[in-house]
């Protein structure tokens, strides 16, 4: 159940996030043939800033997930058990408290921007391209949580998920080279 709802939100990001990774191209795309042709779109700038914010948010969720922010294995996993464990909850509640502050913070920001529009596209709401920070955070909050089980059981062990992946990819790259 949780594998396919980790599965699930995965797929659902994936696809999100390079959707808008297409649009912010076409954009950027669009508004340099637009300059070369000695016009400009009024809109470029801000739509632009805010699909970068956009890709950054949701972006960050699905990192989150996939468990692939910056961290310090090494570090972790020097301290003696049952310390470590101690240290990965005390991580999760500090993160977990700052993304929950984020989400009120953003929700409070959406209320009081309610009835602008944007400067160059007046028919759309400030409110509506300000969604991505609790609704970002929210998705953060939900995919740390979604990939935490796996992540204590790893950290238990020992396993470090930043020496997992390198094996991995030497071992990948050493098959790679054994059969060219």
């Amino acid at each position: 159940m949780l594998k396919s709802l980790r599965t699930f939100f995965a797929v659902v990001l994936e696809y999100f996030v390079v959707f808008l990774m297409v649009i912010l191209t076409t954009v950027v795309v669009i508004a340099v043939i637009y300059r070369l042709l000695g016009s400009s779109l009024a809109w470029y700038d801000e739509v632009a800033a805010i699909l970068l914010a956009w890709i950054t948010y949701y972006g960050s969720a699905l990192a989150a997930l996939r468990r692939r922010h910056i961290g310090f294995d090494s570090v972790l996993l020097s301290i003696a058990m049952p310390a470590r464990m101690w240290a990965v909850a005390f991580a999760e509640a500090i993160t977990a408290g700052f993304f929950i502050l984020l989400a009120w913070a953003g929700y409070t920001v959406m209320t009081i921007l309610g009835g602008m529009s944007l400067v160059s596209l007046t028919w759309v709401p400030v409110s509506f391209t300000q969604s991505v920070i609790p609704v970002g955070a929210v998705l953060f909050l939900v995919c740390q949580a979604l990939s935490l089980p796996e992540y204590w059981r790893k950290t238990a062990a020992g396993i470090s998920l930043e020496h997992a992946e390198i094996e991995d990819e030497v071992e990948t790259e050493l098959k790679k080279a054994g059969n060219a």
